[in-house]
């Protein structure tokens, strides 16, 4: 399973599908919960999720927060650290898992963020998204 501060390249739908369930049913052996806090993926890798049959057993909630207003609201994302080192980084990141243990009631957090279509995060100089 992925560590913390781990990266992973985009994939589709049929490798998040395998990747969920291997995952999952190391998940539900251990009797733990995951969430998810989703930004450039925008809710992606929950949906996939909860597409798999008996993942309530192991999936607790997803969280979607594309904008820094959201990641500030839903997760708990500091202003300092979106103004000092952007969306797509590795502090936010971190502040997103955070967040989403403490609104969830799952033991482990899956946060994503990164690039969307090819745009910069807004301290490079491009709007996320466009």
């Amino acid at each position: 399973m992925p560590t913390l501060g781990s990266t992973a390249t985009a994939c589709d739908d049929a490798s998040l599908r395998q990747l969920a369930e291997r995952v999952g049913d190391t998940l539900r052996l251990h009797r733990h919960m995951v969430c998810t806090a989703e930004s450039c993926t925008g809710g992606w890798i929950a949906k996939t999720i909860t597409d798999i049959p008996g993942s309530s057993d192991w999936f607790d909630c997803g969280l979607a927060a594309y904008s820094y207003e959201a990641k500030q609201a839903l997760l708990g994302v500091r202003q300092e650290t979106l103004t000092q080192f952007g969306a797509v980084s590795r502090e936010t990141v971190l502040e997103m898992v955070s967040g989403a243990l403490i609104t969830s009631g799952a033991s482990l957090a899956v946060a994503v963020t990164g690039m969307a279509r090819g745009s910069g995060d807004r301290t490079m100089g491009g709007q996320v998204g466009n």
